[in-house]
Parts: C-alpha cells; sequence; structure tokens
C-alpha cells in the first residue's frame, strides 16, 4: 500500500417508518400539514441527504478525492421511493417557501433576522429545484451513480433496522431480516453489499455464521466490544480481525465518535431546537399549523447554541461554516497523531474508522456538511493519509495474516451493552413480540403454498412482524422521545397481527380492512411469508 495512514468514514442512513398506525389520520390527504413523524423524513431529506449529495457534487466538481461509505437502510430506501411521501415532501417544500415569503416581511426591520431569513429561503428554493431537476426526485438513483463511480460504497443491513443480538435465540426472524432486505439492494443498486451495517452497533457472536452464511464478507463493531473480543486483538481497533468464521470485521474509532459527537456544542453553531415554529404568534405560521392547531417545525432557526451562561445570541451562518472548517482540521489532526502514534507498533497501515448516523452530520448539526466537505478538502493535502472505503482499505490487507478473534458482546447505546433497548421502559413488549413471532412461523408452516388474499394476509402478517423488531421503539421508549408515536407502532403492529392470524384461524378475513392496513403500512411490496419458514 502506497500510503501510510487511512481514514473510513461511514455514515448509517436510517429513520424510523412514519407509516399510519392503527388510529391515525392521515392529515396531508386530508389538506393539513402532515403527520409529525413525516417531518422527520422531510427534514432528513432537505437537511442531510440533499446536502450530502450536494458536497459530493462540489467535491467531483472541484476534483477533490474522497471516499467513504453509507449504510442505506432498506425502510429509509423504501420511503425515498414511495411516492405519495414523496409528493407530500414536495408539498412540505412549498409550504417552506411559502413559510420563507412570509418572513422575509416580518423581519424586515430586523437586519440580522431578514439575511438568515433569505439565507434559508435561498436554500428552501435551490433545493426544491435540485431535488425535481438534477435529481428527478430520485435520490436513490444519484446514491447508486456515486457509487458506481467508486466513490462511495453502500453497506446494506437488516429489513427494520431491528437489534440483532435479541433474535439470535429465533433463527427463523433473524433470517426473515435478512431475507427480505437483500432482494432489495439487489433490485435497488443491482448487487448484494459487501458490508453489513449492524443496527445500533448490535454485536453477539452468533452473528457471525449468519451473516456469512448470506455473503456477507464485514462488519463493524464499537471499540470496546472489538478489544474485548477473544483473543484480544493485538492491533487494537486499528485493524481488522477475522473471525473463526471467516467474517471480516472492523471497529469503530472511539475517539472520532465521541469528538463527532460534541462537536455541535462546542462552537457558535446553529441551535436546532428552536424553531419560529414553535415561538410565532398561530397566523404567522399557517402553513406549517396542521389541523387540530398543533405546531410544526419550519426550518427557519434564528439562534446560535446557548453559551455556558444561557445567553441567546443571533445565529451568523458565516462564523458557523468557519467554525465548522477548523473543527474538521482538529478533527483530521487529531486522527492523524493518534494513526501516527499506532504505526509505531505495527507494520501494516492503521485504519480509523469513523461511524456515526448521517443525521449527526445534517439535521441534528446544521454545519455538518460543511464539516464533511472542509474534511475531505483538507485531507487532500495530507500525503500520508488516505480516506478508504471498508471494502477498499480491506482489498489492501494480507487477509491471510489477519488476527483471528470473535469480538464480545457489545452495541451502541448508553453503557454500550444494550440497555437502551432492554430495560424497564420497554421490556413489557418483548414477550408480545416473541409471542406474534412464534405465531408468524406457525402460520409459515401451516400454509406453504398459499395463494390470492390468504397469501396477501400472510405476507402483510410478516410486515408487521418486521415493522414490530424495529429497534426504533425501544430506543424511544427509552430515551422518553416520541413515546406515544412508539407506542402506536407497536400496538398497531401486535393488533394488525393478531387480526390476520384469528382471521385466519376462522378462515375469513375482511378485504377492505386488509387493503387499508396495506396501503398505510406498504414497506417491501414484493415481500414472500416464507421467509418465516424454518429452515429444513
Amino acid at each position: 500500500m502506497d500510503v501510510r495512514y487511512a481514514i473510513s468514514l461511514v455514515l448509517n442512513a436510517h429513520l424510523p417508518f412514519v407509516g399510519g398506525g392503527m388510529a391515525r389520520k392521515d392529515e396531508s390527504e386530508a389538506g393539513g400539514a402532515g403527520s409529525g413523524e413525516e417531518g422527520w423524513f422531510f427534514e432528513a431529506l432537505s437537511e442531510t441527504y440533499l446536502p450530502l449529495l450536494e458536497v459530493f457534487d462540489r467535491l467531483e466538481g472541484d476534483h477533490i478525492p474522497f471516499r467513504l461509505g453509507i449504510s442505506l437502510s432498506p425502510l429509509l430506501c423504501q420511503m425515498m421511493s414511495d411516492a405519495a411521501l414523496l409528493k407530500k415532501y414536495l408539498s412540505y417544500m412549498d409550504r417552506q417557501i411559502e413559510f420563507g415569503r412570509r418572513e422575509l416581511e416580518r423581519t424586515a426591520g430586523r437586519p440580522e433576522l431578514h439575511k438568515l431569513a433569505k439565507l434559508y429561503f435561498d436554500r428552501a428554493v435551490d433545493r426544491r429545484i435540485l431535488f425535481t431537476g438534477r435529481y428527478e426526485g430520485n435520490l436513490l438513483k444519484v446514491f447508486d451513480r456515486y457509487r458506481r463511480k467508486g466513490k462511495i460504497e453502500i453497506l446494506g443491513s437488516s429489513a427494520t433496522h431491528a437489534f440483532l443480538p435479541f433474535l439470535c435465540p429465533y433463527p427463523e426472524s433473524l433470517q426473515a431480516q435478512i431475507e427480505a432486505a437483500i432482494p432489495y439492494y439487489r433490485y435497488r443498486f443491482g448487487r448484494q453489499p459487501q458490508g453489513f451495517w449492524l443496527p445500533e452497533l448490535g454485536w453477539i457472536g452468533e452473528l457471525e455464521s449468519c451473516l456469512r452464511s448470506y455473503n456477507f464478507s464485514y462488519t463493524i463493531v464499537d471499540s470496546h466490544g472489538f478489544v474485548f473480543g477473544k483473543p484480544a486483538p493485538l492491533r487494537g481497533t486499528f485493524h481488522p480481525v477475522k473471525t473463526p468464521a471467516g467474517l471480516f470485521v472492523l471497529a469503530r474509532d472511539f475517539y472520532a465518535a465521541r469528538d463527532i459527537d460534541r462537536m455541535p456544542g462546542e462552537g457558535p453553531y446553529r441551535d436546532n431546537n428552536r424553531d419560529v415554529g414553535y415561538e410565532l404568534a398561530p397566523e404567522d405560521i399557517a402553513p406549517f399549523l396542521a389541523e387540530a392547531g398543533e405546531r410544526r417545525q419550519t426550518g427557519f432557526k434564528y439562534w446560535r447554541t446557548p453559551s455556558p451562561e444561557g445567553e441567546k445570541t443571533v445565529y451568523e451562518n458565516e462564523t458557523a461554516q468557519a467554525a465548522a472548517v477548523e473543527h474538521a482540521r482538529s478533527f483530521l489532526e487529531a486522527r492523524y497523531g493518534r494513526l501516527e502514534e499506532a504505526a509505531k507498533y505495527m507494520r501494516e497501515v492503521p485504519l480509523s474508522l469513523c461511524a456515526c448516523d448521517a443525521d449527526s452530520l445534517g439535521r441534528f448539526w446544521y454545519e455538518g456538511p460543511c464539516f464533511l466537505e472542509a474534511l475531505f478538502r483538507l485531507g487532500a493535502g495530507y500525503r500520508e493519509i488516505r480516506f478508504m472505503t471498508p471494502s477498499e482499505y480491506l482489498f489492501k490487507q494480507d487477509l491471510s495474516a489477519l488476527e483471528v478473534s470473535t469480538p464480545d458482546f457489545s452495541s451502541a447505546g448508553f453503557n454500550g451493552y444494550a440497555e437502551t433497548w432492554l430495560d424497564s421502559s420497554n421490556d413489557w413488549m418483548y414477550r408480545h413480540v416473541v409471542r406474534s413471532l412464534d405465531r408468524m412461523v406457525e402460520l409459515a408452516e401451516r400454509f406453504p403454498d398459499d395463494t390470492g388474499l390468504k397469501e396477501r394476509s400472510l405476507n402483510q402478517a410478516a410486515r408487521e412482524i418486521l415493522l414490530v423488531q424495529s429497534s426504533d421503539w425501544p430506543r424511544m421508549l427509552y430515551r422518553q422521545e416520541s413515546t406515544e408515536y412508539a407506542h402506536n407502532q407497536i400496538e398497531s403492529a401486535l393488533h394488525n397481527f393478531t387480526t390476520i392470524y384469528e382471521a385466519l384461524g376462522s378462515n375469513y378475513i375482511s378485504t377492505e380492512w386488509l387493503t387499508g392496513v396495506e396501503r398505510r403500512r406498504n414497506v417491501f411490496p414484493h415481500i414472500n411469508y416464507r421467509v418465516f419458514r424454518r429452515k429444513r
């Protein structure tokens, strides 16, 4: 290898399912502002994924080399290709533009706010044109274009971002999570990914043989699970290992992840928690006011992150962008220093794998795209450092000489050992999930070759089981964030599944009811319920 140090950036692109629950009214179809949960998706498109692709465009246009990995979860991919949801997104952008015109008038007498209002208005207009024009409303196609150019590597993941260690005792559920996802990647990107992103970085030793059986080459675990592997890797987290089953495992750089997490609070950055949609009078935010008077995010945020004394000051975009560039410089220097020190104790090229959620460099950190772009531009000036995708780095190693080790049980989240996904706030759900899973396997065995309405019912039952296994719901309950929505999604999935199970037992199901559920919860339209059958 003609380089001394390697850095690999990996972004986890995922959002919770924002489909309808059993008692939710589709506000957007009724002329309202749409559900608040759909707003998560709209904000992610506008503040994470469109800016990310704009960064790619600018870097490529300026001939700046860049490489990164991105895990596109099947749920996010489906939302990005859902025609009805994208139509609502265009409506959201139109409301944002309309609101921007009102803000330009309202802030005309306050130059600092007016300057920001014009910035947000112009960006809303530009991004609508970019989305509908250059990108033709198909962001997955753009990601795939950069993949084919070798600029990015797309990693696979489980169907509904389930916390996989909890599914290992139930092999039919584990196989369903993976077998429902693989055909989707082949359909969207023409091939199965080499790498597998573990949702919530949840790892347990039993996963190695499962991932290898589905032809995944490598995965990524958190640093503490890696260094406590058996046996402990001699090169620490700076070099991959190989499990006894032949799965390559890379470790997330703990210090890089920590630095990215704390940067948004260490500069003159925009305060993402203060949106004028929650501050102005109802008549001033009419485009973003739901039918019941519920307020929504508008994207117009005028205040910078509070100082330690709690002082509120107007956000200055130029100052924040300059701070993001300096943070990129210090981040790169810190990685260089650690890699330089590690290189003294190993013959191989040391790796720093920086993995984080994509929203950490966008929706949750407005200046994140600027940080990312500056990182690649500054990195081009380092002759000894090269940015690589994970598989590119692995390809340049002597794989036969890798240490053999099995990482220890570990996860992301509080304390790093699955506490976020199993504690007193969410443990109640698992007994119902396991009971329904047993029934799903029973249905798949009892009706192996059914067609017509019965097959539709069985396929919908499979969707509900996959959806209730999403790691998003227990995480929301643990963090006490959107708990009503999480409860609604869990209860909806279990209710719908139980209704189908009992209907199949009585040999009658309402076609009208089933059609409504299929419309609201339309993930994996080509799913085959037989993925839940036992392996012979």
